[in-house]
């Protein structure tokens, strides 16, 4: 689908043999390997490092390990407190503002709720073909590309992993998926039995108990299989692996009941004897335990067969010494489901789908050549730097209309001279990090900036400006964000505020919407009065009644399918909306758009000066 790019592909790989064979002379490294390693809903709290007050629960010797050979950012963010908008941006290096991603289940057109006097904004569901993935990047100068584990960056064909750049994909839930039917978490688990999708190893591994001193097995975790395989049948060539594990999110379960009864020892409660809800809190779920350290062991699986193979690009080394890593999860723990509490993000303040820190700072690693090793470092860093980092830990080249786009920081100064500051090209440190959630309830929908100690919020609600000193003078002060000093501290809310507006503005970020239902002046709303489809031009139009309160805002969104081309009946065509711009009238009165070749429904969205959505009539296109 992007034939656009074959010939740019083609002279970048020509760069990349020259840039080979020059590095080969000089008896450098060949060409570095690089593995984001990205885990799902994995907290800041709920791992052995960054303890604060009360120690982990959570048994993770691996990510200990590794930390040990790594640089901890301990003010590590994801780019959004939810799941979509943080891979996108991980793989695409943009801004979920910019990408228009910015939260999960995008692609839809947007509801009214009659209990909220507010919408959300329309977004994609997913990342499209034009926008430029770091797999397409690292492909570009030679790289092999391997996805294994959650997607989520779109549905449809034309979304999908081997449409972004991957020479290789496997998305399958391996041991993540859940119990079904009759089976459930406390009489479903793996066993020895050679039919067993998911038989247990003969390897042994941590824990190592009285009851089981040389370790217990694991059931077998396609993920991390296959992540394993990618990396030996790739080792000739310089490789990319994006192993983004589906644990540790919901459903919360494990198929180790080894695993199980250590973590219901240790917390001292009784193995399950039903499928409940757990409900005590603080981190004293053992499901969740379980699948921590389940997702330990398989970055364990992937460091050690890197440190047990050899590098046939550069004799003498092991791979481990030649592949860069980076590690982190896509937003902050979530504390609960339902009925069930899983962890606890204590004493950072509230979880996922919220832009506090419990929501958005995660934990993040970064190993590999020439990184300095077991550093801890404060500087604040966004997922949205490993993009620019990899191009130049890779020596890779991309056209500049990409790399001019990209909205992260290359931080290589700071993993490898140890430099306290992140800087931009120009030399001038990054003074802040900034994110856009309008989404939730009125207390989710919000924006918030981070620069040095201090962190504010807009509520798009209320309009109001909240601000939190996290940190005074390098120490903990409010990490909890309880007390709100904006009244106290003016001159800084109207400097955090202004940034954070201009950002906004700059971004063209979405904002929620007002819903029509909830208008105390209905008719002051603008109505359609005309509506008009010509399908020998393809021009869709509409034309509104005098009068009315004026349009600032205008669009339509249009449906796109799979085609289906399977031989046998498929239960459901997946499909997506995407917006489309409009072309106004001089009196904003009349919208039109030529619609899409490819589009199966196309409807017009109008926002008023008074920022009420109206909606045209949805139309099906024969």
């Amino acid at each position: 689908m992007k034939t656009n790019r074959t010939i740019l592909t083609i002279a970048f790989l020509a760069l990349f043999s020259s840039n080979y064979i020059h590095s080969q002379k000089k008896g450098e490294l060949i060409k570095p390997n690089v593995i984001i390693f990205y885990a799902d809903d994995l907290g800041w709290q709920d791992i052995q490092l960054n303890d604060l007050d009360a120690p982990c629960a959570w048994d993770t010797p691996n990510i200990t390990k590794l930390a040990q050979e790594a640089v901890n950012f301990t003010n590590g963010y994801s780019p959004a407190p939810t799941c979509a908008p943080s891979r996108c941006s991980i793989l695409s290096g943009l801004h979920p503002a910019k990408t228009g991603v910015t939260n999960v289940s995008g692609g839809g057109i947007p509801k009214f709720k009659k209990s909220s006097s507010y919408t959300h904004p329309f977004l994609p569901g997913g990342l499209m073909p034009e926008h430029f993935t770091i797999a397409e990047a690292l492909k570009m100068n030679g790289y092999k590309t391997g996805h294994v584990g959650k997607w989520h960056a779109g549905s449809l064909q034309i979304q999908s992993s081997s449409n972004q750049g991957f020479d290789f994909a496997h998305e399958s839930r391996g041991a993540h998926q859940g119990p079904k039917g009759v089976k459930n978490r406390v009489n479903y688990f793996a066993t020895n039995a050679k039919n067993d999708k998911y038989r247990l190893s003969k390897e042994k591994y941590f824990p190592f108990t009285k009851e089981s001193p040389e370790g217990i097995s694991y059931p077998k975790d396609e993920v991390t299989e296959n992540a394993l395989e990618f990396i030996k049948n790739s080792k000739e060539e310089p490789f990319f692996l994006y192993l983004a594990h589906w644990m540790v999110h919901y459903p919360i379960h494990t198929k180790n009941k080894e695993l199980l009864q250590y973590y219901c020892d240790k917390l001292g409660v009784e193995f399950p004897k039903e499928d409940i809800p757990i409900r005590t809190g603080g981190q004293t779920n053992p499901y969740f335990g379980a699948m921590v350290t389940t997702l330990d062991w398989s970055l364990g699986r992937v460091v050690d067969l890197l440190k047990k193979t050899d590098d046939p690009r550069n004799p003498g080394k092991k791979l481990y010494e030649t592949t860069y890593i980076f590690f982190s999860s896509d937003n902050g723990g979530a504390e609960k489901r339902g009925r069930e509490i899983m962890s606890d993000n204590a004493p950072l303040d509230k979880g996922k789908k919220y832009s506090e820190e419990g929501g958005i700072r995660v934990p993040m690693l970064v190993t590999g050549p020439n990184i300095s090793k077991g550093k801890t470092h404060d500087a604040l860093i966004n997922q949205l730097d490993f993009f620019p980092t990899i191009l130049n830990l890779t020596n890779s080249k991309i056209p500049a209309k990409y790399s001019s786009d990209l909205d992260g920081l290359d931080i290589s100064n700071v993993l490898m001279n140890n430099e306290k500051e992140v800087k931009y090209s120009n030399g001038k440190p990054r003074e802040d990090l900034w994110w856009h959630f309008p989404y939730g309830d009125d207390e989710k929908k919000q924006s918030a900036i981070r620069a040095g100690d201090y962190k504010l919020y807009k509520n798009f609600i209320s309009g109001n400006y909240e601000l939190y000193r996290l940190y005074k003078d390098g120490k903990r002060a409010d990490l909890e964000e309880q007390f709100n000093i904006a009244e106290q501290e003016p001159e800084i809310v109207k400097d955090l505020a202004s940034r954070l507006e201009k950002y906004l503005k700059d971004y063209d970020a979405k904002l929620p919407y007002k819903n029509p239902l909830k208008s105390k002046n209905e008719s002051s709303l603008p109505v359609v009065v005309g509506d008009s489809f010509d399908k020998k031009s393809g021009k869709a139009s509409i034309q509104l009644e005098k009068g009315k309160s004026e349009i600032i805002e205008s669009y339509a969104i249009v449906k796109i399918s799979d085609e289906n081309t399977a031989k046998k009946k498929v239960r459901k065509v997946k499909s997506t909306y995407y917006e489309v711009p409009v072309k106004a009238s001089a009196n904003k009165l009349g919208y039109t758009f030529t619609i899409p070749k490819e589009a199966k429904e196309y409807i017009f969205i109008l926002i008023d000066e008074n920022r009420y959505l109206v909606k045209g009539k949805l139309h099906e296109i024969n």
